[in-house]
């Protein structure tokens, strides 16, 4: 249960963070056969799909840490479920991650096109 409070406040608090940077927030934790999405949003003319990953830490680097190669297939397989559900053009989309720490002062470090890494 804590966990999911956890989660559920950085979540939280990365929406406020893209709102913030003019994304519009077009889903929330939109689940799928092949996983969830936390945060489905717009900016300008691409769809993007933002993992959010919250640690009770002082910094960012195992919340990054934790996105394996299999957790990425997952969410690729459910940003693919989600543009079919909708019946979205796949054509301008990328997955972000953004990482909360929350520790005596709460960091918020977001990678864009985070396939890639």
């Amino acid at each position: 249960m804590q966990t999911l409070r956890t989660g559920r406040h950085g979540e939280a608090l990365a929406a406020r963070f893209l709102r913030q940077r003019g994304y519009d927030i077009l889903d929330t934790n939109w689940h799928c056969a092949q996983g969830e999405l936390d945060i489905v949003a717009r900016q300008a003319d691409m769809l993007v799909f933002i993992e959010v990953r919250t640690r009770h830490q002082t910094c960012t680097e195992d919340a990054f840490a934790s996105i394996t190669a299999r957790k990425r297939e997952r969410l690729t397989a459910a940003v693919w479920a989600w543009l079919q559900a909708h019946e979205a053009t796949a054509s301008a989309w990328r997955l972000d991650v953004i990482a909360v720490a929350l520790g005596e002062r709460t960091q918020i470090e977001h990678v864009e096109d985070a396939l890639g890494w």
